[in-house]
């Protein structure tokens, strides 16, 4: 059996994101790049064309159903688009939702591009465990308190959003912070 023929067998003849059943093709998820069944994803023209820039927002809706698909190469697509369109309130909300296993979670972020990445104010790249400082006074939504410029935030963790960031300070508060209003140590 050749690999396009267990791809289509696999997806059904429908696209892995979409399902839609029009001209199908083998995409490999980066990094990988070798096509084998485990490695590839079966996706129709308009998902292939809007992978890397995504300009029809609505037409990611559809990642509401694929995002628990049980193939890991669909599962690491539909975080790395949702990541993308984290700034829309709906794929926010999907990408709360998605669990990854952590080889999976792995391979997700590695082929995330470096606009994917959180950075701070000067665009330096921020890992796990890296102080940061934050450069000016940001209200806490759903409170009236704010987090006072200067304010150190210790051992920072990554969430899904590349945008957030989140550690604990002022005596061991956890919160979440904007990445830009934030400056590594």
């Amino acid at each position: 059996m050749s690999i396009q023929t267990a791809l289509l067998a696999r997806c059904e003849s429908k696209c892995e994101l979409c399902s839609t059943e029009s001209s199908l093709t083998a995409f490999p998820v980066p990094p990988k790049t070798d096509i084998t069944v485990d490695n590839c994803i079966m996706v129709c023209d308009k998902c292939h064309g809007e992978i890397e820039e995504p300009t029809d927002l609505n037409h990611w809706r559809c990642l509401g159903d694929s995002m628990w698909s049980q193939v890991p190469g669909v599962q690491v697509t539909a975080w790395r688009q949702l990541t993308r369109l984290s700034s829309e309130s709906w794929a926010q909300d999907m990408l709360e939702m998605m669990y990854l296993e952590e080889e999976i979670s792995n391979w997700a972020q590695l082929g995330m591009s470096d606009e994917d990445k959180p950075r701070d104010v000067n665009g330096v790249e921020l890992k796990k465990g890296d102080d940061v400082t934050v450069i000016k006074d940001l209200p806490v939504k759903g409170t009236n308190q704010v987090i006072k410029q200067g304010t150190v935030i210790r051992g920072i963790s990554l969430g899904d959003d590349p945008r957030l960031v989140s550690g604990k300070a002022n005596g061991g508060q956890s919160m979440y912070v904007i990445a830009e209003f934030c400056r590594r140590k």
